[in-house]
């Protein structure tokens, strides 16, 4: 089987790559992350996917486009639905990858976003079997997680840089802003006193 292994960064393939050649699959990795910003970042995690594809002797293709003003047209409405700034950035880069799969030759296309213990996986698959419907292109679905330590423990042996946060502007702020943790731990306290105040309420009936 000819498989795209869509690679959001280096470390996140360690685990996928093993596990796929273990199976007798030997994928080609793709490296497609407008979402990832500011620039600096983004460099860094393409360089970080070319030095795990060079020590393992991955065949890696890549689009070296830094899209941040595509990223920010895209994700500024979406930040008003309900999980849309996820959803949307999944719906870009599974679309993007089951089209470059299809438009290539390939007979199916994967992600190493299933690797992530932190991705929303349901929603995920979700939008990669969509695409893989309208681009007449298999979905290979596997779940990555079970790796979760042994990808870690690869990285560290290859000695290869390890992002702080997911990859969007969003995301590096909500890791880093002591005013949103902030504001996360009061609205947390507010939702555990309306749970507690629910309960007496009902106790007191």
């Amino acid at each position: 089987m000819k498989l795209l292994l869509h690679m959001c960064c280096g470390p996140c393939a360690c685990y996928p790559v093993k596990k796929l050649r273990e199976e007798g699959i030997e994928p080609v990795g793709y490296f497609f992350n407008p979402n990832i910003h500011p620039y600096k970042e983004w460099q860094q995690r393409l360089e970080t996917a070319k030095e795990f594809a060079s020590a393992t002797g991955l065949e890696l293709l890549t689009d070296e486009n830094y899209m941040l003003r595509d990223f920010l047209s895209k994700a500024l409405p979406a930040e008003a639905q309900d999980n849309g700034r996820c959803r949307m950035c999944y719906t870009w880069r599974l679309e993007q990858t089951a089209r470059f799969a299809a438009e290539n030759g390939f007979d199916a296309f994967t992600t190493t976003l299933f690797y992530s213990i932190y991705q929303q996986h349901t929603l995920m698959r979700e939008t990669a079997e969509i695409f893989a419907d309208k681009y007449k292109v298999d979905f290979f679905y596997e779940d990555f997680r079970p790796g979760w330590q042994e990808g870690i423990d690869i990285s560290h042996e290859l000695g290869l840089y390890r992002q702080p946060y997911c990859g969007c502007i969003f995301s590096e702020e909500e890791r880093y802003s002591k005013t949103l943790r902030k504001q996360r731990k009061v609205a947390a306290k507010e939702k555990r006193l309306a749970v507690q105040q629910t309960v007496n309420d009902l106790g007191g009936r």
